[in-house]
């Protein structure tokens, strides 16, 4: 059986003892889990409103209403899963490079172990860390991301690192295994043409919103996988990939996006990759009217360890 699990909150109420995500206990363990919640609270990347250092407490806050069954997709999370928030690694204010060092050093046991990391941002410039570690264990790694910004930027102001380019920089790096990456839900006011194209000319597969909705559902994730295919994969979900009706709380919101079902269904479409890790970033509490926004985000991460128990329950069935 699992060694680790949420409290039960039918037994003891949600609002008592320490805030972990989904209620899990905060424990910086390698053994005996399957994966392990981090919070990267690191956001003087931005280039807009800034806050997002306080996301990952805003999403543990909310995330304590959430339960082990999700009957949308029929099992209980940890009758297969064993998992702990780890809680936060520790950043550097101001400097981008010297936070993902300390992200790749604190990432690296857990993937040595085959733990899944679910990473909370954090503005989306973390997710060029996470890539270098993930990069150590399995080399180049297929990316499906959900944004509505490609992120490939070649600098901003000047700057090389920052949350307009860690996919460029990924590309540069050689971290990205190209020929099974894809960007999914651009939108909104650009520089340019270039501004999507210079994705597509880094290598990635490109579905703007537009296209989205024209094509459907069904047909993108049926893209999403052929692209993919059996490749492992990092997913990285901007919570501004969500139309701002649904999610306000974010730094450079578009709108035009999914609602806050179809965010979840993107991830439950999913199921079926090999999927090796997730972040979710950009949730800025500051300006999350009623909590919505973190409503949505500890589903959507609740979603993403769904996936972690539907996998392994096949890996069971298949032994």
């Amino acid at each position: 059986m699992p060694k680790y699990k949420p409290k039960d909150s039918s037994q003891s109420p949600r609002f008592v003892g320490n805030r972990t995500f989904m209620r899990l206990e905060q424990v910086k363990t390698t053994d005996d889990i399957d994966f392990a919640v981090l919070g990267v609270p690191f956001d003087t990347a931005a280039s807009n409103r800034t806050g997002q250092r306080f996301g990952p407490q805003h999403i543990r806050d909310f995330s304590v209403l959430l339960r082990p069954y999700n009957p949308d997709m029929d099992i209980d999370i940890f009758e297969y899963c064993s998992g702990v928030d780890y809680g936060d690694i520790n950043v550097i204010p101001g400097n981008a490079l010297r936070t993902y060092d300390n992200m790749v050093e604190e990432l690296t046991p857990l993937l040595d172990k085959n733990v899944i990391p679910v990473i909370m941002g954090g503005d989306h410039s973390i997710s060029l860390g996470n890539l270098r570690a993930f990069h150590k264990k399995y080399g180049k790694i297929a990316l499906v991301h959900f944004d509505s910004h490609g992120d490939t930027w070649e600098h901003y102001y000047g700057e090389k690192y920052m949350h307009g380019t860690p996919f460029r920089r990924a590309a540069e790096e050689g971290l990205l295994d190209m020929d099974h990456s894809i960007q999914v839900g651009m939108r909104g006011p650009l520089y340019g043409p270039g501004d999507i194209q210079d994705a597509r000319d880094l290598g990635f597969e490109v579905i703007p919103m537009k296209e989205v909705r024209k094509i459907g559902f069904e047909n993108v994730m049926k893209r999403i996988h052929e692209r993919v295919k059996d490749c492992p994969v990092f997913v990285t979900y901007d919570i501004d990939f969500v139309d701002p009706a649904y999610a306000p709380g974010t730094g450079t919101p578009e709108v035009g996006g999914p609602t806050s079902y179809e965010a979840l269904e993107y991830v439950r479409g999913l199921d079926g990759l090999d999927v090796v890790g997730f972040d979710l970033v950009e949730v800025l509490p500051s300006y999350d009217a009623n909590e919505i926004t973190a409503v949505l985000a500890s589903s959507v991460i609740y979603e993403m360890i769904t996936l972690i128990a539907l996998k392994k329950r096949r890996h069971l069935k298949n032994k």
